[in-house]
């Protein structure tokens, strides 16, 4: 795969030669109807300061939704009771280490069995079997099932958010451990230190792998890593101001950079045991002087052994140009991609001073962001299009579908999470595997961005997936093990059932991010009970209650509910946060 495709627009998705299901995807390198230049929209006068207006339902689905894939009902309701303050500390409260993955589907590996990790055994056995395909599997099943079953916090946004950041992929790293490691890593450091977060990756296995760290030794550097350091992961190129020269650093500056970052090697892979790391080898580093451009007021790092690569990351965070582009970056992820000047002024800026302020540490900036008026601005609720992870894991999680955790049944468990991975693949979102170095383009590709989500290739395959969700059959998973929507699940979430109103607008509330409109709630409820007054629902449902086991009110309740979530889940703003 070309790394650097995202140079080119509608690159990313053309390059995948992978034959995984990302092969399947249909390409839309040059969707006509995309935008040609940002949208004008209507000015958003709310900066960073505190929110101290209503911590309602509205708000705390906006909360929830941006901050976990897809809120449930009974987490909104739980934040609302809370309050704000006491919810955004549970999103930042410190995160435990899950459980590793494991082996789930069939076993290759005699030193694993099923339901026993693989992290810390070697990929190659001896026995001649490699077994880094069924833990490529295991890896991405465990990673979307901790999005699935996630509880009210901030950890697996945040995961993504650090992936799509540092983007390696999967099938590059040779050994899945380094992958794992990595991701242990975006855990670790999530809302951590944003600055020890770069050292740790700088020498990270799967990143060395990835980007060549490997191959950059004394007299022969390697520029790929030390290129994207500045470009894609800490300060940002800026506009050019000469051939080779950026305003926030020059060509040379790639150059010198390269030979810091000299003398790193990935170990414990392949046959290796235990834990995988960066190993640092002196006889392969540039122990010459290193000599920056003006960019960096001429600054010269010598040589300073395993620790040099530290000093190169403190003369770059020394830049606030560092501090601008992440904070950026996040304001993308969780609120909007525009990014005005008002915007710039009263919400990025003071972002930047508080995570200068802190030592660039990023929970002070994301409680700031999620408790202030700018995020509870009406005007940035419901205008993100969701990433494909986004799409179909909170449709599971919204419409209440049953599924089994791991202790109870990890080979469900997994295989759940696996389909949904491949379901998010067809919509060209492959996680662990992301189209380029720049991550996913709807975080970067201006003036596209989010619209990138839904072509005429990818919306084909949401409404598939809508459909299928919602009907009665399902998906089968395993054997005679099937992944379905239960309406009478969904139906005991509805506080006043016996009443139309209150189901259609119930359902709205926790399926779209501002709900539905009077004209919606007229449309959908005639889907429910076609040109019939109210009372014909109240008493078929009272008939179903009354007798639960006659299968004909059963039925009709069940297909008149099924009915309904089939059209909610088909409308345009089930595709928004």
């Amino acid at each position: 795969m070309d790394r650097r495709s995202f140079l080119k627009l509608g690159g990313p998705q053309a390059k995948n030669a992978d034959t995984s299901p990302a092969s399947r995807i249909k390409v839309d390198p040059v969707f006509k109807l995309r935008n040609q230049q940002l949208p004008q929209i209507a000015q958003v006068s709310t900066g960073l300061e505190a929110y101290t207006g209503k911590f309602g339902w509205s708000e705390a689905r906006h909360l929830l939704n941006r901050s976990l894939f897809g809120a449930r009902k009974v987490e909104i309701e739980q934040a609302m009771a809370d309050g704000l303050d006491a919810t955004i500390d549970k999103l930042l409260a410190e995160w435990e280490e899950p459980s590793p993955p494991i082996y789930y589907d069939y076993n290759r590996d005699i030193n694993a069995p099923q339901g026993s990790t693989w992290v810390t055994l070697p990929q190659n056995n001896g026995s001649g079997i490699n077994v880094a395909a069924a833990r490529r599997r295991s890896l991405r099943a465990w990673s979307v099932g901790l999005m699935v079953n996630q509880e009210v916090s901030l950890r697996e946004k945040m995961t993504l958010f650090w992936h799509n950041h540092f983007a390696t992929e999967l099938q590059a790293s040779g050994d899945v451990r380094f992958s794992y490691e990595l991701l242990k890593l975006f855990r670790k450091y999530g809302l951590g230190n944003f600055k020890t977060l770069v050292e740790e990756v700088t020498v990270n296995p799967a990143m060395l792998v990835y980007l060549n760290g490997n191959q950059n030794r004394n007299g022969a550097p390697n520029e790929n890593y030390a290129r994207e350091l500045f470009e894609l992961f800490t300060i940002g190129k800026g506009p050019q101001i000469g051939e080779g020269n950026y305003t926030n650093y020059t060509e040379e500056d790639v150059r010198e950079a390269a030979k810091v970052l000299t003398g790193w090697q990935p170990t414990g892979g392949g046959t290796g045991e235990g834990i995988t790391a960066g190993e640092y080898r002196n006889g392969r580093h540039d122990k010459t002087t290193k000599q920056f451009s003006a960019a960096f007021d001429y600054h010269t790092i010598e040589n300073q052994g395993e620790d040099e690569y530290k000093a190169l990351i403190d003369m770059i965070f020394g830049q606030i140009e560092t501090a601008r582009y992440i904070c950026r970056k996040l304001y993308r992820w969780f609120c909007y991609y525009i990014i005005d000047e008002f915007t710039e002024a009263f919400v990025i800026e003071p972002m930047v001073q508080l995570l200068i302020e802190n030592q660039f540490e990023i929970k002070p900036v994301m409680r700031a962001l999620l408790s202030s008026e700018h995020f509870y601005d009406p005007l940035r609720k419901g205008c993100m299009i969701k990433n494909p992870l986004d799409y179909v894991i909170s449709m599971v999680r919204k419409l209440e579908f049953e599924r089994p955790t791991v202790e109870e049944d990890y080979g469900f468990a997994y295989r759940i999470a696996l389909y949904l991975y491949t379901e998010a693949t067809q919509l060209q979102q492959q996680y662990l595997q992301p189209p380029s170095v720049a991550g996913w383009p709807a975080y970067y590709q201006e003036p596209v961005y989010y619209q990138a989500w839904v072509n005429s290739a990818t919306l084909p395959n949401r409404q598939f997936y809508a459909t299928l969700m919602s009907s009665a059959e399902g998906k089968k998973i395993q054997n005679k093990k099937v992944l379905k929507l239960d309406v009478f699940r969904l139906l005991e979430a509805v506080s006043d059932p016996v009443d139309p109103n209150i189901v259609v607008g119930e359902i709205g509330d926790i399926l779209f991010p501002n709900g539905i409109t009077d004209e919606q709630l007229v449309f959908l409820k005639d889907v429910l009970i076609p040109g019939l007054p109210d009372f014909e629902w109240t008493e078929e449902y009272i008939l179903y209650i009354t007798d639960p086991e006659n299968p004909e009110p059963k039925m009709a309740v069940e297909n008149r509910l099924r009915a309904l979530v089939q059209t909610m889940v088909s409308l345009p703003e089930i595709h928004l946060s």
